[in-house]
């Protein structure tokens, strides 16, 4: 298929407005469309994947590419990453970039140095290298450079797996169940479900998988008191909702309103009665300070470097730096000691991260059971195959894209003594 010039000069205009890493990704790219209404939407869906390609093999594609400039780098997306040939381009573009294009095609196969072939800075390759054997190095970078499938949940308040995979294989989707989290599904391709009557009425979430395991060691029961500490946009917020059928008390915190507001027309169509947002100051907040050892479960999804979802948010390895990494966990540490507060005796916490570095996850936990001797470790493959999931990473939970298909995640499970 032949590629119009104005869906080239386009891709460029998005990969120039995102490089500058002013702000994340998905945000960037949004701004890039209000400020472009001509981009229509199917222009749109080719400009948006062909951003986030560019992100994912940033490194790679600069350099073979010999330059930084948009235009350029528009099409050698095209050529490497989407697989046009130089004829599919040569129509749209002029006769110096075509044949700056032919010499772009034929380094494709040069050697690179090893961080670049793996599209991730110097500073990171070297870490993973501290962390992992090569092979598994290798295997976790080769997974970044992918996009990610798309997971969805469905909300046993309002339907169930079987009758999701049903109907959207119906409708053509190409749809299985995920292999661990009970009510997730996984959609093969990219299709653009933002406006399918079921994820409209809240009957299915987008919720990757790895996300949805996380909910299940937190196993809150229809009683229970609840805080999801670090709550965001609230997908587990919505999760946690729903396997307490709506019943009990559910705290959905959070430092930034306007991220905890994005909760709420998911919650309004979730069909979930029992949640209750709140913007807290802080950590220490008053709001917090007054459920002290009141609370039978609380989540911990902690800020983090977010490394584990480099698949859907390859901007962030570009845009965290070792300086950035030591202020996230002096955080992490902070908000976990902070949210043990809470926990009332014989009470859970969960400590999770969507990340794969140890200085984010196993270095907190230890810290925090070194320092709070009230609290155990439970094993959390223990947890999971009693709910039914079989999936054994060892006492702790550790999900990698190369291994599980999800998201990177980590969780500990520690329970206050009675």
């Amino acid at each position: 298929m032949t590629l119009r010039r104005n869906q080239l000069a386009a891709l460029a205009g998005a990969v120039e407005r995102v490089r500058r890493f002013d702000a994340p990704a998905d945000t960037a790219l949004s701004a890039f469309f209000r400020e472009h209404p001509e981009i229509g939407a199917r222009d749109r869906a080719l400009v948006s994947d062909g951003t986030f390609a560019y992100l994912r093999r940033k490194a790679s594609l600069e350099t073979l590419a010999q330059t930084t400039d948009p235009r350029l780098l528009a099409y050698a997306v095209a050529v490497r990453e989407f697989g046009h040939s130089v004829r599919d381009i040569e129509p749209a573009i002029n006769a110096a970039d075509a044949r700056w294009l032919a010499g772009f095609k034929g380094r494709l196969h040069e050697p690179l140095a090893p961080a670049v072939a793996a599209d991730v800075p110097d500073w990171l390759w070297h870490r993973l290298g501290e962390i992992f054997d090569d092979a598994a190095r290798a295997s976790l970078t080769r997974a970044w450079q992918a996009p990610a499938p798309l997971d969805l949940r469905a909300n046993v308040m309002k339907t169930t797996r079987d009758a999701a995979l049903a109907a959207l294989a119906a409708d053509g989707l190409r749809v299985s169940a995920t292999p661990y989290a009970p009510h997730g599904l996984r959609v093969e391709g990219r299709p653009s479900l933002a406006h399918h009557p079921w994820l409209v009425d809240g009957r299915l979430e987008v919720q990757d998988e790895g996300s949805q395991l996380i909910g299940v060691l937190v196993a809150p029961r229809r009683s229970d008191m609840v805080v999801d500490f670090c709550a965001g946009a609230g997908g587990k917020t919505l999760l946690l909702g729903a396997m307490m059928r709506s019943q009990g008390r559910l705290y959905a915190f959070d430092v930034i309103a306007k991220r905890l507001a994005r909760l709420t027309p998911r919650l309004a169509r979730s069909g979930l009665s029992n949640v209750h947002p709140q913007v807290i100051a802080h950590e220490r907040d008053a709001k917090v300070k007054r459920l002290a050892r009141k609370i039978d479960r609380v989540l911990v999804d902690a800020p983090c470097t977010g490394f584990g979802t480099l698949r859907r948010n390859p901007d962030l390895k570009w845009r965290q730096t070792p300086e950035d990494l030591r202020e996230l966990t002096a955080k992490q540490a902070r908000i976990l000691d902070a949210a043990s507060t809470l926990v009332k005796p014989g009470g859970r916490l969960v400590y999770a991260t969507c990340s794969v570095l140890p200085e984010e996850n196993d270095a907190i936990v230890d810290a925090f059971l070194g320092a709070h001797g009230d609290f155990a470790e439970r094993d959390a493959a223990f947890l999971l195959a009693q709910a039914h999931v079989q999936l054994d990473t060892g006492a702790r939970l550790r999900l990698r894209p190369d291994i599980h298909g999800c998201d990177g995640f980590f969780a500990a499970v520690l329970e206050r003594a009675p």
